[in-house]
């Protein structure tokens, strides 16, 4: 019977799990303002405290055949800051993923060293922290109704396992691009039954961009991110004009899923509060999911840290 519920965990995950590519980490259309989420190397790289949470909410309206079979939706916070004095930066994530009867959760802090190289920043960071993966048995329909191994499984079950990442990261004036590997402990979640084993796979993310003076007035942008778990792969590729450091709006093709439109726009004086929104297209396998996805970014970054400097005593008995 065992055999049986493995089967039916595997075609219920089957139907919310990302289709591009089997990895197990969720995807984010604004991935070139998400770089920390990827690469624990970027904490601090940009100098500046930024705070930011992001909602993804994919295949809008999805509904499955039977109850509960809703759609995947993902929060992500994220907050970075340099530490100038130790050359220094350190970031922390939170993440909330869920996926119909599976709900994924990470906390992450996260510590990178940073070196000048030529006119640039070259960055190594490592992060830890806790992945907790829960399962509401309730939401699963059996095979067999009196299988024994759903008897005592009558609501939401949880494991916390520990996880790790280990990134480089390199930041120049118009160019930018960074490699690091995630879940490299490959903690494993079993919920009791070695039918369900499933080990977080080592994923690997490759990210580059660049900044092109278009005109004076705007800045062109192309990025690429490449993301596998060693096994399969999937590239998205995406170009932003921006204008006036303002307003951004830009085009990205997620392979074998999905086109994207992405627009936003720095608000305030200093251009601290951002805000941005992307709208997915689903070009694969849309009879089974639903044509769209949407994903809002909101962040804010603090002033620039001014570098503390000795303060300087006078006093008269040295005057003349």
């Amino acid at each position: 019977m065992k055999h049986r519920l493995f089967t039916a965990l595997l075609l219920l995950c089957a139907g919310v799990c990302v289709p591009a590519l089997a990895q197990q980490d969720p995807q984010f259309s604004q991935y070139m303002f998400n770089a920390l989420y990827f690469n624990p190397a970027y904490a601090g790289v940009e100098g500046r405290t930024k705070f930011q949470l992001i909602h993804r909410s994919q295949w809008t309206a999805y509904q499955a055949t039977f109850d509960d079979g809703t759609a995947p939706i993902t929060q992500n916070f994220s907050l970075n800051s340099p530490v100038l004095r130790l050359r220094s930066g350190v970031g922390l994530h939170i993440v909330n993923d869920r996926l119909g009867p599976l709900n994924n959760v990470e906390a992450q802090a996260s510590y990178a060293y940073h070196f000048p190289v030529n006119k640039g920043k070259l960055s190594l960071g490592i992060r830890g922290g806790m992945y907790s993966q829960t399962i509401d048995f309730e939401k699963y329909r059996a095979i067999n109704e009196n299988d024994p191994n759903l008897a005592d499984r009558n609501g939401r079950e949880s494991q916390v396992r520990p996880d790790l990442a280990l990134g480089i990261f390199y930041r120049a004036e118009k160019f930018y691009g960074g490699v690091s590997v995630n879940h490299i402990v490959r903690s494993e979640f079993d919920f009791g039954l070695d039918e369900l084993k499933n080990p977080l796979s080592n994923h690997i993310y490759v990210t580059a961009g660049y900044d092109y003076d278009l005109t004076y007035q705007v800045v062109l942008t192309p990025s690429v991110l490449l993301k596998s778990d060693f096994n399969s792969y999937s590239v998205e590729v995406s170009t932003l004009a921006t204008y006036e450091q303002k307003f951004w709006g830009g085009l990205s093709f997620r392979q074998g899923e999905s086109l994207s439109a992405l627009i936003g726009a720095s608000l305030m004086k200093d251009n601290s509060l951002r805000i941005g929104y992307a709208f997915d297209y689903i070009i694969k396998a849309q009879p089974v999911k639903r044509p769209t996805s949407n994903e809002i970014l909101l962040s804010y970054t603090l002033p620039p840290p001014v570098p503390s400097t000795k303060s300087v005593t006078r006093t008269p008995r040295f005057r003349y």
